[in-house]
């Protein structure tokens, strides 16, 4: 631990750990320390483990070492690693949070661990040096004093009959010579049953091929010691996991006579790991499985050839409302409940369903059989339309489900969550509580949408955008009076692209403001230049503006400045706007267009009849032209049928408000004939010209129009 951390953390209170931790050292029979000597150093040791698990991350080494100082201490019974470990389990995460650990229950199991980790390793290194001293001993006692050999053979029974690790010593032809209580107590046998026993009545065929060879080197003299976690089966039946360090015991002439193997009680640590490994692999909230297991199962899928994988991604519909409303608890309780009805009706179909995060869930099926997966995803929706009780609230909750199924072949891991994620919300959009397959279709479409909203602005910084004019013709004299600027998109790779294919992304992502600001500067420098060579002719040039060009806070700006860099004069200059664009919030006219339509600026709504209509705003907005939505022109091509009321309506109150009146989408003869019947101002549409270059259009200014027959 360094100093800035402890610095950081609170002297811990290990008064109740201290206090459990001596209590049951008390039991054991005989202790090296006094009884105020145990207590101090028992509090010491208890401030350091606390401070180890309150530091992030734990400190390990500091745990190891107060494990390691036990041993120093002399506290070798058998009795007093379970106790320690025993006492630390019950009292440590107090401690710990006392200390300022942020989740002690969380980290109290590591510390505890690596202090049994410490004291096993010291016990062992001590053991083994005593060993090696007995060994030493045993040669040197051939030209010493017997009673120094019965010294070392006395100090190394007392270790051998009363280390808390099992100490076992067999001949090389597997016959258990002796045992210490420890090892015998750790498996549930006397020690008179042991030495009935063999080492091979100890293997088992599910022990791990290393360990075999291992065990038949050491026999065959081939390898002097080897260390190798095994399992023993206790006398009852359970499973006590052990970590095993077996050494030859060589005669003065170098034969192999005996084997002496530490056999160390790992189970707890086993437990702590696999809780850890848990932990690590599973939700904390909802006990499913987590991502990380979820993906370790979907690669698995994966690595068998030939296989086919479903995929069910669920999204519970409108949860944060949950969240914001009832609270961040009613949530988890309500994501238990759900997780708890997903568990139940997915598991039982043999499928792994697992929380991705947030409130998103995940069902993963190997080679789904025909129909499965829409039978899965209904059975889902089924079994969350009934309310969950969450405290003393009923909830009613559904969920949005994407289903995907391919072959492994043709995918990877990524891939198919990713469409499965997007098919997720493919139902979202389409209304909620449903599921949804995946579309190889659909799916190229967004993507292509994709691409183009993100090449918008670098298809405009490398020039893509090319504007093109269609003219607006007058029915009296069939001259052209002004066009209308219409922006195209030159793609690189699809082609030339109509504003239908892209303004709509253009408007979703921002991009209509530089995209909008580019046309108005190109149709107005085409409008002045055809002024500056024509000043009698009048021709105005006619620019849309998209709602959030009007409701852009440098939209007057942006129009000044393009009129004054190109000097076009305002008068021969034509905004049109849609009705939403006009209108702003509680129905009141946009400020912006007011200030355009003092500055002399034409204002003209577009597509007038396609919105709500409402025509008690026309008198409030300085407006100029009204032009007619294509829909309504549809309608007049044939000649048979005479004047439209609806239209003539609309004309006759435009002009009684002032208004000029532009049809669009005039395609024949007998529309522009009803049309002039009307008395309808202008028109525009493929019947006069279609939208073509500025060099292209300039031809038909000047002269009439007669209507292609």
């Amino acid at each position: 631990m360094t100093s800035g951390q402890r610095d950081f953390h609170r002297a811990p209170d290990v008064t109740a750990l201290v206090a459990s931790w001596a209590g049951d050292l008390a039991r054991v029979p005989y202790l090296p320390l006094s009884r105020d000597d145990l207590h101090e150093f028992l509090t010491a040791a208890a401030s350091r483990v606390a401070l180890a698990a309150a530091v992030d991350p734990v400190d390990l080494d500091a745990a190891r070492e107060v494990g390691a100082s036990m041993v120093d201490a002399g506290l070798l019974a058998a009795d007093v690693l379970p106790i320690t470990v025993s006492a630390l389990a019950r009292n440590l995460p107090k401690a710990a949070r006392s200390a300022g650990a942020h989740r002690p229950h969380e980290t109290a199991p590591t510390v505890e661990a690596a202090v049994a980790d410490g004291y096993v390793a010291k016990l062992r290194a001590r053991i083994l040096d005593e060993q090696e001293l007995m060994r030493r001993t045993e040669v040197k006692a051939r030209y010493q004093m017997e009673g120094a050999l019965r010294s070392s053979e006395a100090r190394f029974r007392a270790i051998f009959a009363n280390a808390a690790i099992g100490i076992t010593i067999a001949d090389t032809d597997g016959r258990i010579v002796d045992v210490n209580a420890a090892l015998a107590s750790m498996l549930g046998y006397t020690i008179a049953e042991f030495r009935l026993l063999t080492v091979g009545d100890f293997m088992y065929p599910d022990d791990a091929a290393d360990m075999w060879e291992l065990y038949e080197e050491i026999f065959e003299g081939r390898r002097e010691s080897g260390q190798v976690e095994k399992r023993y089966r206790h006398r009852d039946g359970r499973i006590v996991w052990t970590n095993l360090t077996a050494s030859l015991i060589r005669d003065a002439d170098g034969t192999p006579v005996f084997i002496v193997a530490m056999v160390e009680d790992i189970t707890t640590r086993r437990e702590l790991q696999e809780r850890l490994r848990r932990q690590a692999l599973h939700d904390p909230l909802t006990l499913l499985p987590n991502r990380a297991l979820f993906q370790d199962r979907l690669a698995a899928a994966f690595a068998q050839p030939g296989a086919r994988v479903g995929i069910c991604y669920l999204d519970l519909d409108r949860f944060k409302a949950v969240n914001d409303r009832l609270g961040h608890d009613v949530g988890d309780t309500l994501l238990i409940g759900v997780a708890r009805l997903l568990d139940k009706c997915v598991s039982t179909r043999g499928h792994l369903v697992a929380r991705m995060g947030g409130d998103e869930f995940v069902i993963l099926v190997d080679d789904p059989p025909e129909g499965e997966l829409a039978i899965l995803a209904d059975t889902v929706l089924a079994v969350l339309a009934e309310p969950i009780d969450v405290d003393e609230h009923r909830l009613s909750v559904s969920a949005s489900i994407g289903v995907i199924e391919c072959s492994v072949d043709e995918t990877t891991p990524a891939e198919i969550l990713k469409a499965a994620d997007v098919t997720l919300y493919w139902a979202k959009s389409d209304g909620r509580n449903r599921w949804a397959r995946f579309d190889p279709e659909r799916n190229a479409r967004d993507m292509t949408r994709y691409t183009l909203s993100a090449n918008l602005l670098p298809g405009l910084e490398r020039g893509e955008f090319r504007v093109e004019y269609q003219p607006i013709v007058g029915l009296a004299d069939s001259r052209v009076h002004g066009v209308e600027a219409l922006v195209r998109w030159a793609h690189p790779t699809l082609g030339l692209l109509s504003p239908d294919q892209f303004i709509d992304l253009a408007e979703e992502t921002g991009s209509i403001v530089p995209l909008g600001r580019h046309v108005l500067n190109e149709a107005c420098a085409r409008g002045a230049e055809w002024h500056a060579a024509h000043p009698d002719a009048g021709l105005f040039i006619s620019v849309n503006l998209a709602v959030r060009q009007a409701h852009d806070a440098g939209l007057v700006a942006d129009v000044t400045r393009a009129l004054k860099d190109t000097g076009l004069p305002p008068h021969l200059l034509q905004l049109e706007l849609t009705e939403s664009a006009l209108l702003g919030p509680a129905g009141r006219p946009v400020e912006a267009i007011s200030a355009l339509a003092e500055m002399g600026i034409r204002i003209a709504v577009d597509d007038f009849g396609t919105g709500y209509s409402n025509l008690s705003y026309l008198p409030r907005l300085p407006l100029h032209t009204l032009k007619l939505a294509g829909t309504f022109i549809d309608g007049l091509r044939n000649p048979a049928t005479g004047a439209d009321p609806i239209v003539s309506s609309l004309i006759t109150l435009a002009h009684a408000l002032g208004l000029a009146v532009t049809a669009e989408g005039v395609e024949t003869p007998a529309q522009a004939d009803r049309l002039r019947a009307s008395a309808c101002d202008t028109v525009q549409g493929w019947l006069y010209a279609r939208p073509a270059a500025w060099d292209e259009i300039t031809d038909l200014f000047g002269r009439a129009l007669p209507p292609e027959g």
